[in-house]
């Protein structure tokens, strides 16, 4: 049955008010019913309402009324019978009203503006004259917003919700919340009702309904806009076309809401349409706009709020003004902040203690600790004195600085000025005491703090945990990590985080991710930084899988990576050659809502002309602009240099002036690298001018630009002119180590010794400690390098004479490189020379490389002369590597006895063996055909823990190899794996060689698969022992067939896998390919050597091509070659085969002129 709600007409509308109806459409679900509550004959006797039954009978309790029946007047009605009934009720129009409540009360209710059209199958919010409200029959002095959720929420009728919202909202003492709105929104945004959202959205506006962040999102819903709130600017102009209009109020909550979500300069494009609307943003907005802008250093952005502020006829309050002064501060320019303090005083805005403590940190933020002290000072002289904060803020930053003695000072004036000193305070003592180094005073203090009954917290603990780290006292620190448990202290991810980066910076990334396994076992969730110190650790260490695996865990955890994380990450991937996932990475990051940083873009930058594609370099810094994004001076600097690896001299000064132009002005990296460009491009001149053009504030010439410049002098040999830029230098500033490598060897190599000799006694003498052991290699090797060895030798001698130098670390370089030329003997009369007549005491550092040239040249007696001496020198006794030498060179003497007397002399002298020394008595065991012995040996070292190394195996393997033990050989291999040790090329190599000798073809190539299966990359020798082994077997194609993927594995054939290819065909007959492939060998720029020619004068002589020999012969002396008596016979046999008797003994008295002297098979090949 049709049933309508409610009319207006006169019968009905004369004593009823009817508060708020719900809009709906005419309903035909069913009956509607009437509740009647306690409803008295005086109320309902004045109603004039008709009520009707089918059967004319009132009834008590549910009264059921039909269209249909009779008319039944309300008077008749009586008390008993209303009580909780339910009645259809009709006006005189026929509109049916149901589910009305009707309530006690001192009034009658009038229906008001009830339309035919509006009906209606659920609740009515009705008043009495007395201003009850009510709710679904129920009487109340307000509504709640649950309760107006729970009737909207009631109601399937968008039509009937709207009305019921509307209603709600001309109540006087009924308020819609966010939350009723934001629920019509979305309600109303599901049925694309996107007007009907304007409205509420309106009236959000005019009864100041808090606008949330659902608010503007389901709006965005609503209009089709992805992105969140980060696209509000683009968002704002489709609102506006579809009736969202914003106020002031709602432009500085949206703006808020932005920042709220990191995204600053969104919010700035929306503060710039707010203006444009002639709107005024509120003091809140624009000191919310500048501290955002403030977290970026973005100075120039926040001054110009500042002037836009006070153009608008805003006031900067205090907050404002510390808001800049905070900014500047923190931006390094101090200057202005005073600035803006003193136009505060101008003003009358006097500053208050937060403006000077603001003020205060941004001072020692920028190392002006002094003026930091005397702004101190001026607070305590004026009005604002200095309150707690101050005292931290000042101390904090003083302990930051290491300047322990200030911290000291001004925790007394604290305590003076009735601060007494609380853990804070003496946990800025412990930081302070232990980055100076004074870990032991801040344990110390750490008893005293106890004694007055202050707790150390957590802050304290990671305090004393890193000092005992930077004094790299890991054990304590880890000792004391422990112990924080039981002294109450519950340990956080910070904790960790110290850990995580001293492992990190000391080169142990499995321990440092041990600590962040650790830490998250313990129910720890890593946060960013944690994770970024683990990504450090192994970034570094070019570890790109677990670095991955760190990074893709941050984003699981549910944290947002920030520049530094991306940075990092970005690393791994470029040090991995993956230049191009790093690029995607950047584009991620812009898309995962994090503003890339200048830095991270100039790392890309430098990373791809690194990489040498610099046209993506250029790309990615044009693409600054777009990711809104300046240049900063270390950019200009990296393409500085890229364009000077790629000798753009001329587009290097085009950029350098554009600098200027673009407001980044050039420093002293910037003109040193222009300098460095010059030099390596042969401009040394051009760089001369522009070293003294060098003049500005930031740009003042340091060492390195007269480095450089001396350096590009010295290359050109222009020895006078880097002399005299020396001494201008030195009228300047000190030079450095760099200056005297650089000018050194260029002097001594002009026999400017005496000048060279005083130019590093006045540098000795002035700025290095004389026992800097660096400083003298690096020296003399820079000298050996450049100048002649008897000049060199003669700068050494003066050093040594003078006394500038009484340390052996001068001639050490000099015993290297006689040693290195065969001149051991040299470098041994040196060494007595340098010892008796100067007086320089040796050590070990002089004497190993001695001993080991004399044994490289088997001057065996001198050698084992001065171990004997070593041996009698105080501080001089033999260490395990030069025990290693001699060890080494009986092994390879076959004297076992004397081998095992001095490896027991060895350990008698404490000399701790290492795994080489091991592997030494081994290899020299087997090398004496002792297999046996050799692996009981080895048998008796892994019962005692020994580790064996590929070293180990190898000499065992090939000495069982050589015995035919193969079973044996094998089981070795095997046990490799039991120990933990893989098998390299070497070991593959002895085994496939070894079976391959030995005619077990099959097994060799079967080890040569099993290497590469294993990942064990093949080396030119694997390929060169299977090439030997297949020739020797006559399998000429098998041995191409490697020859050939040699090649394309990326390795270059040498001379002796060309020699027994060339070979190994030229015994199969196939000449025309043997000679292919010495024209091939030719070609890539290898030489051939004797075996060369002779072997394919042999073998050419055996099939026929005496002319092709002859052409061998010929070209073999050319190439400066001389043949012996292998290239004689070769010809000899073949001239004698092909029947050409003349022929062979014309070769024959070739041979004996030249005087070579034939034998047994030079006569067996001539004929009779």
């Amino acid at each position: 049955m049709g049933v309508i709600v409610l009319s207006s007409s006169a019968s009905c509308c004369n004593n009823f008010n009817c508060v708020s109806v719900t809009e709906t459409r005419q309903s035909t679900s069913g009956n509607g019913w009437l509740n009647c509550d306690k409803i008295r004959k005086k109320h309902v006797g004045s109603s004039r309402f008709v009520m009707k039954c089918s059967n004319d009978v009132v009834l008590a309790g549910n009264l059921n009324f039909f269209p249909g029946g009779s008319v039944v007047n309300c008077d008749k009605i009586r008390k008993k019978h209303v009580g909780a009934s339910t009645f259809f009720m009709k006006c005189s129009n026929d509109v049916l009203a149901r589910n009305l409540n009707f309530f006690p009360g001192g009034s009658v209710l009038n229906c008001n503006k009830i339309r035919k059209k509006y009906v209606v199958t659920s609740s009515f919010v009705m008043k009495c004259s007395n201003d009850v409200v009510l709710v679904n029959g129920k009487p109340r002095n307000g509504i709640s917003a649950e309760g107006i959720l729970r009737n909207l929420r009631s109601i399937s009728e968008p039509t009937e919700a709207l009305a019921l919202f509307k209603s709600v909202a001309e109540m006087p003492r009924v308020v819609h919340t966010t939350e009723t709105c934001n629920y019509m929104l979305e309600y109303l945004r599901v049925l694309e009702r996107i007007n009907d959202m304007a409205v509420v959205f309106d009236l959000m506006q005019k009864q100041i309904i808090y606008r949330s962040l659902d608010t503007y999102l389901i709006i965005f819903k609503g209009l089709h806009i992805r992105g969140g709130i980060r696209e509000a600017p683009f968002a704002l102009e489709r609102m506006k076309k579809a009736g969202f209009v914003l106020n002031a109020y709602s432009y500085n909550g949206l703006i808020h809401l932005i920042l709220q979500a990191g995204f600053w300069q969104e919010a700035l494009k929306v503060y710039r349409r707010m203006i444009s609307e002639k709107l005024k943003p509120s003091l809140k907005t624009y000191s919310a706009l500048m501290v955002a802008c403030g977290k970026r250093r973005d100075t120039e952005t926040v001054m110009r709020l500042l002037s836009e502020m006070e153009g608008l006829g805003l006031r900067p309050n205090i907050y404002t003004f510390t808001i800049c002064i905070r900014v500047l501060g923190r931006a390094g320019k101090i200057d202005d902040a005073c600035a803006v303090l003193k136009r505060m005083d101008d003003e009358g805005c006097a500053p208050d203690v937060v403006t000077y403590t603001v003020l205060i940190d941004s001072l020692c933020i920028a190392g002006k600790l002094d003026i930091a002290k005397e702004v101190f000072f001026k607070m305590k002289d004026g009005c604002q004195k200095p309150d707690r904060v101050t005292y931290i803020t000042l101390l904090d930053r003083l302990s930051d600085r290491g300047d322990l003695d200030s911290v000291r000072d001004f925790l007394d004036r604290m305590e003076a000025d009735g601060y007494k000193a609380d853990v804070v305070s003496f946990t800025i003592l412990v930081d302070a005491l232990c980055k100076v180094g004074k870990v032991s005073e801040a344990f110390a203090t750490l008893d005293v703090m106890k004694e007055k009954g202050i707790l150390p917290n957590l802050h304290t603990y990671n305090s004393l945990i890193r000092g005992l780290l930077r004094k790299k006292r890991v054990n304590e620190a880890l000792e004391l990590f422990d112990s924080m448990e039981s002294l109450g202290v519950e340990v956080t991810a910070y904790t960790y985080i110290l850990f995580i980066d001293y492992y990190g910076k000391s080169g142990e990334p499995d321990k440092a991710l041990e600590t962040f396994e650790k830490m998250k076992a313990h129910g720890i969730v890593p946060n960013v930084v944690a994770c970024n110190a683990s990504l450090y650790s192994v970034a570094e260490m070019g570890r790109l899988g677990e670095a991955k695996r760190i990074f893709d865990g941050i984003r699981e955890s549910g944290y947002v990576p920030n520049s530094i994380t991306y940075n990092m990450m970005m690393k791994c991937y470029s040090n991995a050659g993956k230049v191009d996932e790093a690029i995607k990475l950047l584009s991620e990051m812009i898309e995962s809502g994090c503003d890339p940083d200048v830095i991270v873009v100039n790392s890309l930058i430098d990373i791809l002309y690194k990489d040498g594609r610099a046209s993506d370099a250029w790309a990615m810094f044009y693409r600054l602009k777009d990711m809104k994004l300046t240049p900063t001076v270390v950019t200009y600097n990296t393409l500085l240099a890229g364009l000077g690896k790629e000798g753009k001299i001329r587009e290097a000064y085009e950029l350098l002036d554009s600098m200027a132009l673009h407001g980044c002005a050039p420093n002293t990296i910037t003109y040193n690298t222009l300098l460095d460009s010059l030099c390596k491009n042969g401009e040394v001149d051009t760089a001369l001018t522009l070293l003294y053009q060098m003049t500005g504030p930031n740009c003042f010439p340091d060492v390195f630009s007269y480095n450089t410049v001396i350096f590009g002098l010295a290359k050109e040999k222009r020895v006078t002119e880097a002399f005299l830029l020396f001494h201008q230098m030195k009228k300047k500033m000190y030079p450095d180590c760099v200056t005297v490598y650089a000018l050194l060897p260029i002097l001594v190599k002009d026999g400017l010794v005496e000048d060279a000799v005083k130019i590093v006694d006045g540098f000795v003498n002035q700025a290095l400690n004389r026992s800097d052991r660096s400083f003298w290699l690096q020296l003399m090797e820079g000298v050996l390098g450049e100048a002649e060895l008897d000049h060199s030798i003669s700068f050494a001698e003066k050093l040594a004479s003078y006394h500038i130098c009484k340390s052996d670390l001068i001639i050490v370089p000099v015993i290297r490189v006689l040693c290195k030329q065969k001149k051991a003997l040299d470098a041994h009369d040196l060494f007595v020379k340098f010892k008796n007549t100067f007086g320089i005491r040796p050590t070990l550092r002089s004497y190993y490389p001695l001993v080991e040239g004399l044994l490289n040249v088997n001057l065996k007696e001198l050698a084992w002369h001065l171990f004997k001496e070593m041996k009698n020198v105080a501080g001089c006794a033999p260490d395990v590597y030069t025990y290693n030498l001699f060890l080494d060179e009986l092994g390879k003497s076959g004297k076992v006895d004397e081998l095992f007397e001095l490896y027991e002399e060895m350990l008698h002298r404490g000399c701790v063996p290492i795994a080489i020394t091991y592997n030494i008595l081994i290899s020299g065991l087997v090398k004496s055909n002792k297999v046996e012995r050799a692996m009981d040996f080895y048998y008796d070292l892994v019962s005692l823990g020994f580790t064996p190394t590929p070293c180990t195996y190898g000499p065992l393997i090939d000495g069982l190899l050589k015995v035919k033990n193969f079973d044996k050989a094998k089981d070795f291999f095997e046990e490799m794996a039991e120990y933990g040790c893989r098998p390299n090329s070497a070991i593959y190599n002895i085994l496939i060689n070894g079976f391959g000798k030995a005619g077990d073809l099959k097994a060799a190539c079967d080890l040569f698969n099993r290497m590469n299966k294993e990942g064990v990359r093949p080396d030119l020798k694997t390929y060169t022992i299977l090439v030997d082994c297949l020739c020797s077997a006559r399998k000429v194609d098998d041995a191409l067939h490697y020859f050939e993927e040699l090649k394309s594995a990326g390795l270059d054939p040498d001379l002796i896998s060309y020699n027994l290819m060339i070979n190994g065909l030229g015994k199969s007959g196939k000449m025309k390919e043997a000679l292919h492939l010495l024209d091939e060998m030719k070609s890539s720029g290898i030489t051939p050597n004797l075996y060369t020619y002779n072997t394919l004068i042999f073998n050419l002589g055996i099939v026929g091509m005496l002319e092709e020999a002859g052409r061998m012969y010929e070209e073999l002396q050319q190439l400066g070659l001389e043949p012996d008596v292998f290239t004689y016979n070769a010809l000899i046999r073949g001239y004698s085969k092909s029947g050409d008797p003349d022929g062979a003994y014309a070769i024959y008295e070739k041979m004996m002129v030249g005087g070579c002297s034939p034998n047994s098979g030079t006569f067996a090949q001539l004929p009779n």
